[in-house]
């Protein structure tokens, strides 16, 4: 994946507009005072744009982050040189039991050819929370009927039509989810569905102004994409939504552990 995104290039429009709505729903989300040690599951942001690095540095007293692709955890590092960021399997994390305070992921655990790996990575990020320790998650969202027809399409014709250059991975919508939390130990908070635009117009219309569209018209065009988040206010919210989202709590008598 991280080779296939380096040979496609980046839209910076974009991702700016990926890191304000994930930003605005982990603001939201997140204790306002600090919390102790905080573990992103991921470095795809950081390694492409600022990311989530600012927003989560001011979150917690100690911020770390992992990623599978040694080349995203190392552009990362370069992007970013203060970041805390190691190459490491969710499914194995190399941190001892209840480390951290908070765990962030996202569009980490949509990406195991396999739903049972969800499970696993769960089980896993519930081992390394402290107990009341809390897990902002978001994944693919197959309760939102384009997601779900896109996950059941060929890999390689998505590739070649240019939709994406990665595998599509398993993923569940927000009723599943909530299941798989609470078989992992957690507690479900609240459930929520971020990213509403039409995404994949959304992507090649951001891809279009960034090579030949002005500044201005650049703003007006991320506005417009972030006003479509108003939909996450709607009971068909899950309908529109491209990722779900859910705030879980690591059950204090929890004796959650990774799966075998």
């Amino acid at each position: 994946m991280a080779a296939a995104w380096r040979r496609a290039g980046t839209c910076d429009l974009w991702r700016r507009h990926s890191d304000a709505v994930n930003a605005a729903l982990l603001a939201r989300w997140l204790p306002a005072d600090p919390v102790g040690a905080l573990l992103k599951t991921d470095l795809f942001d950081e390694a492409l744009t600022g990311g989530l690095q600012p927003l989560l540095s001011a979150r917690a007293r100690r911020f770390v982050a992992i990623d599978l692709a040694a080349p995203v955890a190392a552009a990362a590092r370069t992007r970013l040189p203060a970041l805390h960021g190691a190459c490491a399997d969710v499914r194995r994390l190399p941190f001892g039991d209840g480390t951290f305070d908070v765990v962030v992921s996202i569009s980490t655990l949509d990406h195991f050819p396999a739903a049972r790996e969800i499970g696993r990575a769960l089980s896993e990020i519930a081992r390394v929370l402290r107990p009341g320790g809390e897990l902002l998650v978001t994944l693919d969202n197959l309760a939102n009927p384009a997601v779900a027809v896109r996950n059941h399409l060929p890999s390689r014709l998505l590739r070649r039509l240019g939709i994406l250059p990665y595998a599509i991975g398993a993923s569940c919508g927000p009723r599943r989810l909530r299941a798989l939390l609470a078989a992992a130990g957690f507690e479900v908070r609240e459930l929520a569905a971020v990213m509403h635009c039409p995404r994949a117009a959304a992507v090649a219309a951001a891809g279009l102004l960034q090579r030949g569209g002005g500044a201005a018209t650049q703003r007006r065009f991320a506005r417009w994409l972030m006003a479509f988040e108003a939909l996450s206010r709607l009971p068909g919210r899950f309908l529109t939504g491209h990722f779900v989202a859910a705030r879980a709590v690591k059950r204090v008598a929890s004796l959650s552990a990774a799966a075998p």
